[in-house]
């Protein structure tokens, strides 16, 4: 089926539609919709609009958590009996508790075609051979996209239980294109390769699709990325219980797009929960309108981003009329998030009255190409929080080297947020690496 959509009224029209559906098919067994509607006091037939779901409360990560552990393992929100589903996958639980989302045949369905989307708007070619360098485990990750990239008829390449250097080996010997990863181990497969002096910027890859960490379109780190394997990075944000739904566009850098053929996104005050203007910060929140099997409804997302238009100087290259179902869709319609996932509402830090992200610090510390690894430390003594920044230099820079190298970022960091920042070096070697989402902001115990 095709629908031709050319206007952002079409959209809302084409959105309240499949949002009126998802609901006429979940509300008769899914006990956790039922029970949220009959709370709020609405029926399905109350929602016929886009703008009527702002009568419906948010659903928070905590909620869900909190359903699955009064009705373990997964919980209320199941549309159908547990025999229909036929995929189980988990969040990562890098904050607490993990997460864990069935999905029937149906629902899986529906992310391979939302990837089928990304991958037409990250401007992905036919002759584009995927590869993949981490383990397949529980986690969402890149399992769809290396589905839905082999359902178009591409090589794809999975590089599980290999070491890091036998992945380069891989990816070489097979001329891959387009490498799907973490930013963190985009830059731990360069590093690999300096070592094994192996000239990683004249191989055939041309794209580095990264997701999991707001690094993809970090300055810094995307420049330091971007430098090593000679080629483009792409930012994609989806998460394991609502889906892969934003990518960048390879001409159209620094931002991403919002598949809202698939889903409802709103951009709130974290505070007061009402939208907030084009151009200011807010939380994503996000209805995704066909995973059925256990769908979401104005899921607080936790993620920071902003609404905007991609920079003037990258030319519009976009179809003129929206096609859905399985076909391109126009960009130009789409809700573009400038700069992306700006970080993490409840990462924020307050040192000595400032606010500031990692995000923001890592900036920093990417931009000395020096740092290997790095680690923030977040400590209370006496009452007041403290910052300590542990950083591991190049085994080959001299000690006085070092000692500038951490002067440097010290200053940076006083410059900017007017206070002083304890930057101490690490021994080579010594901070620990990551394939999946790195954890680089630790929280030391009160003393």
């Amino acid at each position: 089926m095709n629908v031709e959509i050319s206007s952002r009224s079409e959209l809302k029209q084409w959105q309240a539609e499949r949002l009126k559906k998802l609901l006429a098919e979940i509300l008769p067994g899914n006990r956790f919709w039922q029970t949220k509607f009959s709370a709020a006091g609405l029926k399905a037939a109350d929602i016929q609009t886009v703008d009527d779901l702002r009568r419906l409360p948010f659903t928070t990560k905590a909620e869900i958590l909190a359903d699955q552990a009064a009705s373990p393992p997964y919980g209320t929100n199941l549309t159908y009996d547990v025999a229909h589903y036929s995929r189980l996958h988990q969040t990562s639980g890098t904050t607490g508790t993990p997460m864990r989302w069935l999905d029937t045949p149906a629902s899986w369905e529906w992310i391979l075609q939302t990837w089928r989307q990304l991958f037409s708007i990250m401007g992905l070619r036919r002759d584009d051979r995927l590869f993949f360098p981490f383990s397949f485990g529980p986690f969402l990750g890149f399992w769809a996209g290396f589905e839905g990239a082999n359902r178009l008829g591409n090589l794809c390449l999975a590089a599980g239980g290999m070491s890091s250097q036998a992945r380069i080996n891989l990816l070489l010997d097979n001329a891959a294109t387009v490498v799907c990863c973490t930013p963190t181990y985009a830059v731990r497969l360069a590093e690999t390769a300096a070592e094994m002096e192996v000239p990683l910027a004249s191989s055939a890859v041309r794209a580095i699709l990264v997701a999991g960490e707001p690094g993809g379109n970090i300055p810094a780190t995307r420049r330091k990325i971007e430098t090593a394997w000679g080629a483009r990075v792409v930012d994609h944000w989806g998460m394991t219980e609502i889906g892969p739904l934003a990518i960048e566009a390879l001409d159209r850098p620094g931002g991403m797009y919002v598949i809202e053929t698939e889903c409802i996104a709103e951009i709130i005050d974290p505070l007061t929960g009402q939208p907030v203007a084009e151009g200011y910060e807010g939380e994503l929140v996000v209805t995704n309108l066909g995973r059925t099997g256990s769908p979401l409804i104005r899921y607080r997302t936790g993620d920071r981003v902003r609404a905007g238009q991609p920079t003037e100087s990258t030319e519009r290259t976009s179809p003129a009329v929206l096609r859905t179902a399985g076909q391109d869709p126009i960009r130009d319609l789409l809700l573009y998030l400038p700069g992306g996932i700006l970080g993490r509402i409840d990462d924020m830090l307050t040192i000595r009255g400032n606010n500031l992200y990692p995000a923001a610090l890592e900036d920093v510390i990417r931009q000395f190409p020096e740092v290997r690894e790095f680690r923030i430390v977040l400590c209370t003594i006496k009452g007041m929080q403290h910052l300590r920044i542990e950083i591991e230099p190049a085994a080959t820079l001299e000690p006085g080297a070092v000692e500038s190298l951490t002067a440097q970022i010290s200053e940076i960091i006083k410059a900017r947020w007017h206070f002083q920042a304890d930057v101490q070096a690490a021994p080579p070697g010594s901070l620990p690496r990551f394939e999946m989402k790195a954890r680089r902001l630790v929280r030391e115990e009160p003393r």
